[in-house]
């Protein structure tokens, strides 16, 4: 091949290096296994639970998508293997696993390329990724748990990996099979299954995300995208006060979501606006922000959890409520898990309503108001004991009930994440 010919052919290859799915080859002497081709059959899985007065789920499934059955595994040679660190020193997101999972989306190449699980390693991504500029991207939170029977159990994934198409969908990246996805992450979580704590305090996070990694300015789809998948073992996510409380700040000047935004999408752009709002609730001695909206000051979230109170309606009924999904809230699955699992207890009144400052105000003057609590994937349940509004302090007696709501709920989703109890919710992975 002439010389003028191999330089305008490297020079291609240079510029058109990201259109290609990366191939990673280990060459160190420690190497103990050299691109492995897993050939095993997929995890076995629990059918998910039915849910009662369930909507039906959206059909998100693309007509093609990646496959498990695709799925490379390249293992990490001894060199790579990380120390493990003791559950009392985990914190949150501090610490990551051994191996992770890639999978490249390339429109030119017909779209999703195959899955690899390699080591754990640093992204190479280009300067203008529209992921950097215009916050192209979106990503999920659940996780594995060691049960009492050492079995690892994931909680109701499938409702992740549609509300990840969600976000994709809202965010004009591709969308995939969740199905898929789950099995790979299964597999992910299986070989660093001695990541997963052994413990009923921590737990093994999963955060799967999905960015935009086009080296274009333009504001447009993404013609290639890179989907992955990083495991960290996790302790508590808040930091409570003595008697297992926060405390948290409602600011009325300041909103997370607003009507026809992608406030119900789990976004980045969700998150960074909201550090902070959060930084100055922290120096004035609270947790996290109450998140309100409108001009009746309409409680929608707290932090990245969903918002529960527990009260005494005009009937004189224990009731649990929770705002409404009208599009300035995260579907979240925990959220949704205790509506579901509190409709069956026929001592509790479960209803989805609108929340006021003035109605929470008026119902624990009145001595009504009985409990109040965050739930979402990182903090599980985070019960609440004062509301910071204005220029007052609204303290509710939720560490004061002798058989409060929250610790129930808690009790019932433990029990069911470490396998104390079996239920369709959890699925068995290992």
């Amino acid at each position: 091949m002439p010389l003028r010919r191999s330089k305008v052919l490297v020079k291609w290859i240079f510029e058109n290096q990201h259109k290609f799915q990366t191939v990673r080859c280990c060459s160190s002497s420690l190497r103990y296994k050299e691109q492995l081709e897993e050939t095993s059959a997929a995890p076995e899985l629990v059918a998910p639970a039915p849910t009662p007065n369930a909507k039906p789920r959206p059909d998100l499934t693309p007509e093609i998508s990646f496959k498990y059955d695709d799925l490379r595994v390249s293992l990490a040679a001894p060199y790579q293997l990380q120390p493990k660190p003791e559950v009392e020193e985990l914190g949150f997101g501090r610490y990551f696993t051994d191996h992770m999972l890639k999978i490249y989306y390339h429109r030119a190449l017909g779209g999703w390329q195959k899955p690899e699980i390699m080591p754990f390693e640093n992204l190479s991504i280009h300067p203008a990724a529209k992921a950097l500029h215009y916050a192209v991207q979106l990503f999920e939170g659940l996780k594995a748990y060691r049960g009492r029977d050492d079995k690892i159990r994931l909680f109701r994934p499938e409702l992740n990996m549609e509300r990840m198409n969600l976000a994709a969908q809202r965010s004009g990246l591709p969308m995939f099979d969740g199905d898929e996805l789950v099995k790979c992450i299964s597999r992910l979580v299986q070989i660093d299954q001695e990541w997963v704590p052994h413990s009923e305090t921590s737990t093994l996070y999963i955060r799967p995300t999905l960015i935009g990694v086009d080296p274009t300015f333009g504001i447009q789809a993404p013609d290639s995208a890179l989907l992955f998948a990083v495991l960290s073992p996790v302790s508590a996510y808040y930091k409570k006060s003595r008697d297992g409380a926060v405390s948290i700040f409602a600011d009325p000047n300041v909103v997370r979501a607003f009507p026809g935004g992608a406030g119900n999408r789990k976004v980045g752009s969700n998150y960074g606006p909201t550090i902070e709002a959060t930084s100055r609730a922290e120096k004035l001695g609270h947790q996290q922000v109450l998140w309100l909206f409108g001009p009746n000051h309409e409680l929608t979230e707290v932090g990245a959890m969903n918002i529960f109170i527990v009260y005494i309606n005009e009937h004189g009924d224990k009731q649990l409520a929770t705002p409404p999904l009208n599009g300035l809230i995260l579907p979240g699955v925990t959220r949704r898990s205790i509506l579901e699992l509190a409709s069956q207890w026929e001592d509790l009144t479960v209803k989805e309503e609108v929340i006021t400052m003035n109605n929470l105000i008026e119902l624990n003057k009145q001595g009504r108001l009985l409990e109040m609590f965050g739930a979402g994937t990182a903090v599980v349940i985070s019960p609440i004991s004062r509301v910071g509004f204005l220029d007052m302090d609204v303290n509710i007696p939720t560490m004061k009930q002798p058989a409060p709501v929250y610790q129930r709920v808690k009790d019932t989703l433990l029990a069911i994440q470490y396998g104390h109890i079996e239920h369709p919710y959890a699925r068995i992975i290992s």
